[in-house]
């Protein structure tokens, strides 16, 4: 099928090899470098090959941008048909833009650090090899979901990502615990996946397509339209269904529960799953579809809600761990939340701004954790850390970096992007906006002041790393809950550990400065997103008071958001640094909240004792009632006993004397000639 945006650069064959090169690395290694094809090939050649692949991926991810922002080409092409049902074609094709190709850029650039990573942090794990198939496998899934053209091949790789991550997260299957969390992980992905296939088949019964391009076309004539049998507007059910599935894979209220879980699997996946590529997937399909989310402010307003309650009430959850993974994985959900937020003003080019600054400094701040884990010797209980400054001083820097970019300190990436955000809540005039505007505030203090407060109880204090009690680590069922160089010393980790700290660092503090303008008030998203500024005028008051990087940075210094992230450093400065006895005063004064919080809002206790229990008996009663009573007792052991009944009253009139039968014949004959004389008029 010949092209429908023709491109003199974006060639068909660099897509595909960008698409395919992981898969093919994951192929390879999967099938070749483990037990099943007889692990022909050694550890460095599959990670070679691995990394390879990633590699290529992200040079031609890099070229693509670069043709797009440059040049304003865009690229859309069918590959293959699978099949045709009726006048529905489902179809395997691409769709490069702007936002397909920043998302290729971020998702590729930090797989292949979380590659590199791996070498150093998986050295001694039995599936060292298993795992980078793993990665490069998800790496695959992921640009498959960003680079599709229609809403099949977005359900494939929103699906692929899905299955990869159950494998990533239950890795070490040998833990109950980890077992637990992919499962979890993978059942409460359904409760959305459900929601998200229900809004996809609404769209192709009433547009009969797949592809982009007609289902926004046909956007419009939907508007008006009800959904059969209720007075409910088609659209807003359609944008309802697609965000239950955003709220499943971006880890939304109250489909949240699965993330903090997932914190299970080794580190170099948390920070691929958290960063830039798993739970990004909803914000991406959300801005994707902002043709319909336009058009239903009750859509938004949903979006807008419950993207507040995720960015506040998750950080109040972050500030109570203990566990270095889980107070890095509270934060992940916190921002998602502001990326929804950004979402449901229709600041939809904000919200994928902070999904890509996001993406650098969380990569980095879980690396970091992986990092301080290797070198207290797989402690992760934050208690028992401190001091590690001098012991380990890259990656001192490079958390310091990724924590100032967090709270948004002015200059840093993760400030133009969370500013933005802001901003676009404050001029924001939905019904919904009043809520978000306090929440988004008050998330501002409550971010610094538990990234502080593990901050300094890390890298400064007293060292409390021979405190630790004898616990199983993170590679506790590997057997390695013992440094494997022998020293009881915190030590900075190996080359391959620190340079994707540094390389992740480095856009952790230029890139916002560097591509607001670019991202945000250039054509680059604003040609691939539809927002509609007469009902919505965000992005245009922002644009039109924006002046440049710099003076948006000196600017903030006076203002509440700044102020409040340094009052959070300071509190928690104050907390853990100069009394550290206020903690457990407010603990002890506050021990309802504090349980409130240990037992994180009660979700999974409401999972596990009601909506398990509740489904348990429900699927007891339709077992018991329905399979057997109704299924088995009426339909299959009732057909059999019917027709042994009516086979008992019928044999005796089978008795083989011929009279008999010439009788009934003639009184057949009979009856039927009386009864046309009957019915004759």
């Amino acid at each position: 099928m010949a092209p429908l945006f023709m491109s003199p650069h974006l060639s068909l064959h660099l897509l595909l090899l960008a698409a395919l090169a992981p898969l093919l690395g994951a192929v390879l290694v999967g099938l070749w470098g483990t037990s099943l094809g007889g692990n022909v090939l050694g550890r460095r050649l599959c990670h070679g090959l691995a990394i390879l692949g990633v590699l290529v991926s992200f040079v031609l991810s890099a070229w693509t941008l670069w043709v797009v922002s440059t040049t304003g080409e865009r690229f859309e092409q069918t590959l293959y048909s699978w099949m045709q049902i009726g006048s529905l074609n489902m179809e395997v094709g691409f769709l490069i833009d702007g936002l397909t190709a920043l998302m290729m850029c971020v998702v590729t650039f930090v797989s292949l650090m979380v590659h590199i990573y791996t070498m150093g942090y998986m050295e001694e794990d039995e599936g060292y090899n298993r795992f980078f198939a793993y990665i490069s496998l998800f790496t695959f899934a992921m640009l498959m979901l960003v680079m599709s053209n229609n809403l099949l091949q977005l359900f494939f790789g929103w699906e692929g990502v899905g299955l990869v991550s159950y494998l990533l997260i239950g890795f070490w299957f040998n833990k109950p615990s980890a077992v637990f969390a992919n499962m979890k992980a993978f059942l409460v992905n359904r409760v959305g996946d459900f929601g998200f296939i229900l809004g996809i088949g609404l769209i192709v019964a009433y547009t009969g397509s797949l592809n982009y391009t007609e289902i926004f076309a046909k956007s419009t004539e939907l508007k008006g339209l009800l959904l059969p049998g209720t007075d409910w507007s088609l659209l807003s059910v359609v944008c309802i269904c697609l965000f239950i599935g955003a709220m499943g894979k971006s880890a939304q209220f109250p489909l949240h529960v699965w993330l903090p879980d997932s914190m299970e699997g080794p580190t170099p996946i948390s920070a691929l799953i958290h960063a830039a590529t798993m739970v990004t997937a909803g914000i991406f399909m959300v801005s994707r579809m902002s043709p319909y989310f336009e058009l239903s402010d009750t859509a938004l307003n949903l979006v807008l809600v419950v993207g507040s309650i995720t960015a506040l009430f998750m950080g109040f959850l972050g500030i109570i761990q203990n566990d270095i993974k889980r107070v890095v994985a509270y934060s992940t959900l916190s921002q998602l939340g502001y990326m929804t937020v950004a979402l449901g003003v229709s600041a939809y080019p904000i919200a994928i701004f902070h999904l890509m600054t996001h993406a650098f400094f969380k990569a980095l701040l879980f690396l970091a954790a992986g990092s301080v884990i290797m070198g207290v010797h797989h402690n992760q209980d934050i208690r028992y850390m401190g001091g590690l400054k001098k012991h380990m001083p890259i990656t001192w820097i490079t958390s310091l970096i990724g924590s100032l970019a967090l709270i948004g300190t002015p200059f840093f990436s993760g400030f133009y992007s969370k500013d933005s955000i802001i901003e676009a809540v404050l001029a924001s005039d939905l019904p919904g906006s009043g809520f978000a505007k306090w929440a988004v505030m008050v998330g501002v203090f409550v971010t610094a002041f538990y990234s502080f407060r593990m901050y300094f109880l890390v890298f400064h204090g007293e060292e409390r790393y021979h405190l630790v009690p004898q616990v199983e680590g993170e590679h506790g069922d590997h057997g390695d809950s013992q440094d494997h160089h022998g020293s009881h010393v915190p030590h900075e980790s190996p080359w391959v550990v620190t340079l994707p700290l540094v390389l992740l660092a480095i856009p952790s503090v230029f890139i916002g400065f560097l591509s607001i303008e670019g991202v945000l008030y250039s054509d680059l998203l604003h040609s691939a997103l539809t927002v509609l500024s007469d009902h919505h005028p965000v992005m245009h008051e922002l644009a039109s008071e924006f002046e440049s990087p710099l003076a948006m940075a000196v600017g903030a210094f006076t203002g509440l958001p700044f102020a409040l992230a340094f009052l959070g450093v300071l509190s928690a400065y104050y907390c853990y640094r100069v009394n550290p006895r206020v903690p457990d005063w407010v603990a002890h004064k506050l021990s309802w909240v504090v349980q409130l919080l240990e037992h994180k809002y009660y979700m999974d206790w409401f999972n596990e004792q009601v909506l398990a229990r509740f489904t348990r008996l429900l699927g007891r009663f339709l077992w018991q009632e329905g399979d057997q009573r109704v299924i088995d007792g009426y339909l299959v052991n009732g057909s059999w006993r019917l027709m042994a009944l009516a086979s008992r009253w019928i044999k005796p009139l089978q008795t083989g004397y011929l009279y008999h039968y010439a009788l009934v014949m003639i009184l057949g004959v009979f009856l039927l000639m009386t009864w046309f004389v009957w019915i004759k008029p």
